[in-house]
């Protein structure tokens, strides 16, 4: 775990892709009526939606953000050289920081997402996050994993934003590798399990649904 917030920063971000922008919208709209301040994202890669965070919600009032990642790939990466994403993770952060108005940290855990989830509930932070971002492993039984012990992390009104809910795995596309016979290579299986026996406890808000967003309702 590593407090960026007194590292000195770069002066612009350095991001290869864009996964993200488009999801911005709905994210300002949920910052907007849910007021986050402590926020938890499964896959990090190169820091676009920490720095968001971190830039967006560090505006108006203290944040925090606990970004989970191996850093050491995996399907759809391909021949990317991750300790490169690492390095620029680590630099867009410390600039996020450095550009947010109120105290902003960021808390780094290196890990395998289940490990770094149950480490945190180990440490008694059960019910601590108002915010919680699951787009690590893609492949079903992982985010179902990450989705069953994120909710223990989640508070009471919390928000949990499941990411690429309808991503499709087009054999001619960019996703390929990813197998288009295997069905349980996509995220959308474990989290409409996870969304079916959570279903008390969990309720759907109504956004464009490439991402699904969730409110946790009872603990």
């Amino acid at each position: 775990m590593t407090d960026q917030a007194t590292a000195p920063a770069p002066t612009e971000y350095e991001f290869t892709v864009d996964w993200f922008s488009r999801q911005t919208p709905n994210w300002l709209d949920l910052f907007r009526r849910h007021k986050p301040s402590r926020f938890l994202e499964i896959g990090s890669y190169e820091g676009r939606s920490a720095a968001f965070v971190l830039e967006t919600v560090g505006a108006t009032r203290p944040v925090e953000v606990y970004c989970i990642d191996t850093w050491g790939g995996g399907v759809g990466h391909g021949d990317t050289v991750m300790s490169q994403v690492e390095a620029r993770f680590d630099r867009n952060v410390k600039l996020a920081v450095s550009r947010a108005k109120h105290r902003a940290r960021v808390f780094k855990h290196k890990a395998h997402s289940a490990d770094a989830l149950a480490q945190l509930i180990a440490q008694g932070r059960q019910e601590s996050f108002d915010f919680i971002y699951v787009d690590g492993s893609h492949q079903a039984p992982d985010v179902l994993a990450d989705c069953v012990l994120a909710f223990r992390l989640l508070k009471v009104g919390g928000v949990m934003v499941l990411d690429d809910y309808l991503w499709i795995v087009d054999a001619k596309g960019d996703n390929a590798q990813a197998g288009a016979e295997e069905f349980y290579n996509l995220p959308k299986p474990a989290i409409d399990a996870f969304m079916n026996i959570y279903q008390r406890k969990m309720r759907v808000l109504a956004y464009p649904l490439y991402q699904l967003y969730a409110r946790k309702t009872g603990a």
